[in-house]
């Protein structure tokens, strides 16, 4: 008999199965859910859907797994853990930090990038030097953030600092507050000070709080390591292969290089200049099938927006057209705003067709750009140096650093055309997007455009041309 129960208890237990891991759950259902921040810096909708580095990461780790992505979005970070905890979402794709008190809750994968947690200030208003000079001064924070935590450890050795935290509000409006002299301080990762101070000059660093930072994905405790581990394996791989560098540099490659100076007269000239030229831009990217802003950001780098530019090697307009140039688009006056408009446009959307097909957005537009500045012929060149050292050709991430080798002897004598200053347009095409990224951020409570060229994908809209195009604007 108890032979008996012993076979039939082993029996009942032979028949048991664990449950399915996590990962087993999301192949099975066909869905990974995703909760993340609506933030330039994670996830945003515009008027060509979905972008933001952590969604083309996600969407792409969904596109490995063969499964759709759902996802959730939430205003404030405060919101995010609770969904997890409640297991709404597999995972987290937010931009968070790695603090001890989100441990308690969450693991953590691979950190995939850091940041520098900074404290902001505006220039004029007394940039304080050390913690004790910010003692009497009104610093606030996004609730539910890693902030929260770096000034509660800060509070150990300075007890009388104070801070108050906003649940309501994202980092970005918090350094809009700080512009608008609504509070004295707040606390700001790299990368959202870096977006936010074109946009806000007079935006500045006190302190560095916090040096590399690590950012990483975040999973529910007690639902196993299965979904994590293969996320682990999908960042690493992104790593080695380039495409999380690709991807962070379409998102912040326009951030890193800041002119205080040049943003102050942007935006002036954005109210003083662009206005007796926008409906040229606009009509003229209707057209031609291409954003206007992005046409009125090549006028600006090319001109500032005057229409009588005159350049000592020649070149002249607002879109600082060659003669050459003129006479293939059948120009008369190059100095005419509206035919040098045009023509700029319509010469900025025949680059873009000479792109090669296998270029996707928004590599294709700055290729383009660059072409714009230096001539199709001398791309070429470079992306030939590029597939020599192992690198791909069509990544701009890749092909920005072979352009400059086009002025180095040893370069430009193993390719068909040359001699480049191949430096310029590396220069010319960062300046213009950090121009575009303004001018988005200017426009962006009014109707949106027609036609977007950058919208990420590679059948952007553009329009052929025909005849021998010319080589150099």
């Amino acid at each position: 008999m108890r032979l008996l129960i012993i076979i039939t208890v082993a029996g009942l237990i032979g028949t048991c199965s664990a449950p399915p891991s996590v990962l087993e759950q999301v192949l099975d259902t066909g869905e990974l859910r995703v909760v993340t921040r609506d933030s330039p810096t994670a996830y945003t909708i515009g008027p060509n859907g979905p972008s933001g580095p952590e969604y083309d990461l996600v969407q792409a780790f969904a596109d490995e797994l063969g499964v759709a992505l759902v996802v959730e979005t939430v205003d404030s970070v405060s919101e995010i853990m609770p969904i997890l905890i409640a297991g709404d979402a597999h995972m987290a794709a937010a931009g968070l930090s790695i603090t001890e008190s989100r441990r308690e809750f969450l693991n953590f994968g691979h950190p995939y990038k850091s940041v520098d947690v900074h404290l902001i200030y505006k220039l004029g208003t007394g940039k304080p030097r050390s913690v004790e000079d910010v003692l009497d001064r009104s610093i606030e924070v996004v609730a539910g953030s890693s902030h929260v935590d770096l000034l509660t450890s800060l509070q150990k050795a300075y007890p009388e600092l104070s801070w108050a935290e906003n649940a309501d509000v994202e980092f970005a409006e918090l350094l809009t507050k700080v512009a608008m002299d609504d509070i004295d301080l707040t606390v700001a990762d790299s990368p959202d000070f870096n977006i936010q101070r074109h946009f806000y000059p007079d935006l500045r660093i006190a302190l560095d709080l916090e040096i590399g930072d690590p950012i990483a994905w975040a999973f529910p405790k007690g639902t196993g390591n299965s979904l994590l581990a293969r996320a682990d394996e999908f960042l690493i791989d992104a790593d080695r292969s380039g495409m999380l560098a690709r991807v962070l540099d379409r998102y912040f490659g326009h951030t890193r290089k800041f002119d205080y100076v040049g943003t102050r007269n942007f935006i002036r000239h954005y109210e003083s200049r662009l206005p007796r030229y926008r409906a040229m831009f606009e009509q003229a990217g209707r057209e031609w099938g291409a954003d206007w802003r992005l046409l009125a950001a090549i006028g600006y780098q090319e001109s500032h927006w005057r229409s009588q530019a005159v350049s000592p090697t020649g070149v002249r307009g607002l879109m600082m057209l060659t003669q050459d140039t003129a006479d293939y688009l059948s120009i008369d006056d190059r100095l005419d705003p509206e035919s040098s408009i045009f023509g700029g446009a319509r010469y900025f959307v025949r680059q873009t067709e000479r792109v090669a097909d296998t270029v996707g957005e928004p590599d294709r537009t700055w290729m383009a750009l660059a072409a714009y500045n230096v001539g199709f012929n001398h791309i070429k060149d470079a992306r030939m140096i590029t597939e020599w050292q192992g690198g791909n050709p069509d990544s701009w991430l890749d092909l920005r650093k072979a352009l400059p080798l086009l002025s180095q002897r040893k370069w430009y004598t193993r390719v068909p055309y040359g001699y480049a200053r191949g430096w310029e347009p590396v220069l010319y095409v960062s300046n213009i997007r950090r121009y575009y990224n303004i001018l988005k951020w200017l426009t962006a409570n009014e109707e949106p455009p027609e036609s977007e060229v950058l919208d990420e994908s590679p059948d952007s809209p553009v329009l052929p041309l025909s005849g021998k195009p010319e080589e150099s604007a």
